[in-house]
């Protein structure tokens, strides 16, 4: 069976619940969460997608990330998708929450983090690999081959660098 997905405002007002397809084909304004996983050098874990992935196949992405279930709070949704991705059980903590935009794949994203030094275990669907970077690597990275990185991904980074010792209040 499709996942159903909420489907929302511009404010994050569920507005319906639609399977995962027609929110994608209509260009649905639906929830997103993202995790930055930090080993405890400060090296923040990449994970390149799937080949198999309909959306930004073998770019490089958050730790873990996904979708809301319909019904579903986004702090139930992240440690979910970073146990389902990566296989990695860790305290997180609210970073910021972005609305829904363009650069945002049209979801209302939640970014989370958290710092462990547990070896991911992944899910070969969802990722192809993972790998540890600091984030002037991965700043440097963006600059010179931003195509390899997803915009999202991109958009939470700049967000993060720019924000990171003032994370906003979650709501």
């Amino acid at each position: 069976m499709e996942e159903q997905f909420d489907v929302c405002d511009e404010y994050d007002n569920v507005v319906g619940q639609l399977p995962r397809s027609v929110v994608h084909a209509q260009g649905l304004l639906h929830r997103a969460v993202h995790v930055f996983v930090f080993n405890s050098r400060g090296e923040l874990m990449l994970q390149m997608r799937s080949r198999f992935k309909d959306e930004a196949p073998l770019q490089f992405t958050s730790s873990a990330s996904g979708h809301l279930n319909a019904g579903e709070s986004y702090a139930e949704a992240a440690p979910r998708e970073m146990l389902e991705e990566i296989g990695i059980t860790a305290p997180l903590e609210f970073v910021c929450k972005l609305p829904a935009a363009p650069e945002t794949a049209r979801e209302h994203t939640v970014l989370y983090r958290t710092i462990t030094n547990a070896e991911p275990t992944i899910d070969p669907h969802e990722i192809d690999a993972v790998s540890f970077h600091t984030l002037e690597e991965i700043e440097r990275w963006i600059a010179r081959d931003p195509g390899r990185f997803s915009v999202c991904f991109q958009t939470l980074f700049a967000w993060y660098r720019e924000h990171r010792t003032r994370p906003q209040s979650e709501e």
